[in-house]
């Protein structure tokens, strides 16, 4: 960063700070990760110098014979990764993905059944605060009160009741193994097609720890970013049936031009994943998250639906008397990032919640294992107890950083 250090000093000494950030903290964010050396190289290549609307073969520029050649590799690479018949890796998020599915077999109006937001669903899936519950009619499903866990016999009354055009599964704050077969056959059963987003577990998926739904649904969105441990970024896999109206959703129906420099990234990032050491490390991430959620629960913290089986846990404060508001800065002045989060009977606004979110990816990815997790999971619950108490996280902020230093982001 020698360059941008004479050119713009004062973005540099943000850049920098932001390292030291990542480098003395630990980043707990489960929609979060730390993308290899490659990748980032990758991301702030000369490719983002180029246009190159359209597709391989039939852009509308000249010259982009090497982004063709770029996106072919990210488009078959991600099909090897997933066994999938047909990929899209131009949309620039998962919701821009999620748009793109929308738009290429639902019409304003129709009916979308999805996962309720506060219950652990996404924005892109419903919210009224978002072009998804503008323009179609949304009937949300969610979690059993008891078991806080998907019950799909509720699921299917709810679709047998309002024939919804399109059903998604996935979510973004949900612990718990999903299903994917049984929504397909629950959307079969009502004549609507099946989505599912798989943004957050979308490794898991790729590697055999997490069932995939990819040639069991019709089509499957994702994110590069998480547990693919890639650019941030957005891809569709689909039948091919769906192919072309999924591409013509895509360009031009909702984009120009492609970011091709994260387009040459997610290449990057899918071969990283066909990699056997990618599979050790999904399962890593499982068993790291499984510690930190037997840590939090010796220490008497509540976690919703009791455990996990993925790469996230969701605690419940409601008996520690505090907000999720609260509950995060106070890890925060710690050095552990996490985020508030909605919890399934929640009372509160999405800006203060009863919850929190934390996950293991990102600290995976450091190297870190069960050791360090029954380490990060006894400093939540002390930081927790007594979040007023800032001498307290000041001492575990100090600590945080010693064993931070062990791990490296980027080591030598």
């Amino acid at each position: 960063m020698s360059y941008l250090a004479r050119v713009d000093p004062e973005i540099a000494e943000i850049l920098e700070k932001e390292r030291l950030r990542q480098t003395n903290g630990l980043e707990l964010i489960a929609s979060e990760n730390l993308v290899s050396r490659a990748v980032l190289e990758t991301t702030g290549s000369i490719m983002t110098n180029k246009y190159a609307e359209g597709y391989p073969g039939k852009r509308y520029y000249g010259g982009c014979e090497f982004y063709d050649m770029a996106e072919n590799l990210a488009r078959d690479r991600l099909k090897q990764l997933f066994g999938a018949k047909h990929a899209n890796v131009q949309p620039h998020s998962g919701t821009q993905a999620n748009m793109a599915v929308y738009f290429s077999v639902m019409e304003m109006k129709d009916v979308l059944m999805s996962m309720s937001l506060s219950q652990g669903g996404h924005l892109s899936h419903g919210s009224p605060a978002n072009f998804s519950g503008r323009l179609f009619t949304v009937k949300p499903y969610g979690v059993d009160p008891e078991t806080e866990m998907l019950d799909y016999g509720q699921v299917g009354e709810i679709a047998r009741k309002e024939k919804p055009k399109l059903i998604v599964c996935g979510a973004s704050a949900y612990p718990r193994t999903i299903d994917f077969k049984a929504f397909a056959e629950i959307a079969e059963s009502v004549g609507a097609y099946c989505m599912a987003d798989i943004a957050h577990i979308a490794g898991m998926c790729a590697t055999g720890v997490h069932p995939s739904p990819v040639n069991v649904v019709h089509f499957t969105t994702t994110t590069t970013h998480k547990t693919l441990r890639g650019p941030r970024g957005g891809a569709i896999m689909a039948e091919p049936d769906y192919a072309q109206a999924v591409d013509k959703a895509v360009f031009p129906g909702m984009q120009g031009g492609p970011l091709m420099h994260i387009i040459a990234a997610k290449a990057v990032c899918f071969k990283e994943a066909l990699r056997p050491s990618f599979r050790d490390y999904n399962r890593q991430i499982v068993k790291n998250c499984r510690a930190v959620a037997a840590t939090l629960m010796e220490n008497g913290l509540r976690l919703v639906s009791g455990g996990t089986d993925n790469h996230l846990l969701l605690i419940d404060l409601t008996d520690l008397g505090i907000t999720g508001i609260d509950a995060e800065n106070a890890l925060g002045r710690a050095g552990i990032t996490v985020n508030k989060n909605t919890i399934p009977r929640e009372t509160r606004s999405p800006f203060v919640t009863s919850g929190l979110r934390i996950g293991t990816p990102a600290v995976t990815s450091r190297g870190m294992k069960e050791e360090e997790m029954r380490f990060i999971g006894d400093r939540i619950a002390r930081v927790l107890k007594d979040i007023t108490n800032t001498a307290r996280q000041a001492e575990v902020k100090a600590e945080v950083q010693a064993m931070a230093s062990k791990f490296p982001i980027y080591p030598e």
